[in-house]
């Protein structure tokens, strides 16, 4: 039986390779797919108040277009002594007029953030993932969320990782580094993202055994 497919709905390449990293990792054995290998290039409006309503709004939009197995994400950073800033909105953070290159959101973290003692500097990165595929007739619906809890620094890590601009920022307990210091491979086996597929295991180990449909 030929390899089950599943789409990536993301035009971020970095996360797509990391994708790839986690799924290998944790044993799923399903044919990775691009957005732009299925020449989708529409992409719908987030609306959703919360990053759990934004992924299921795009694993949605994307399953109708893809009608394969779709897997959507939507995350970001959360600062408590921001109430919880920049949060969903952690991609647009600056607004539609601002600049939103990942410098920039590094350079806005460290501003807001200047002054403010060790003991509130507390954050995450966090994640949620939708997941859908057809089954039976019918179509199956997952989500299931994970994090990173750190520190956000006083300066940023020099190297900002394309896509990644809050990795820069945040500094991992027990660790003693920020996150975008670690390699790829050790921070696929400890991302919010691994720790939110390794929750939909059994749905993903679904689609790799067939027990799904593509729709045509």
């Amino acid at each position: 039986m030929a390899m089950r497919r599943l789409l990536i709905a993301t035009t971020n390449l970095a996360k797509l390779a990391e994708y790839r990293l986690i799924l290998r990792g944790v044993g799923i054995d399903l044919e990775l797919v691009s957005l732009a290998e299925l020449g989708i290039s529409g992409r719908p409006e987030e609306t959703g108040a919360t990053f759990t309503e934004n992924a299921l709004i795009k694993a949605r939009f994307y399953f109708q277009h893809a009608r394969i197995a779709t897997l959507a994400d939507d995350g970001g950073l959360e600062i408590d002594a921001l109430g919880g800033a920049p949060g969903v909105r952690s991609h647009r953070w600056l607004g539609s007029g601002g600049d939103d290159s990942d410098q920039a959101l590094v350079n806005e973290v460290i501003r807001r953030m200047k002054g403010v003692e060790a003991a509130r500097r507390t954050a995450r990165i966090r994640a949620t993932i939708a997941l859908m595929h057809a089954e039976g007739g019918a179509i199956r619906e997952k989500t299931a969320e994970g994090e990173i809890e750190g520190a956000i620094a006083e300066r940023a890590y020099p190297a900002i990782r394309a896509g990644f601009p809050y990795r820069a920022v945040l500094v991992i307990p027990g660790r003693n580094c920020y996150l975008g210091e670690l390699g790829d491979e050790e921070e696929a086996q400890i991302s919010q993202r691994r720790i939110a597929v390794s929750k939909l295991r059994d749905e993903l180990e679904r689609i790799a055994a067939g027990c799904g449909a593509e729709l045509l």
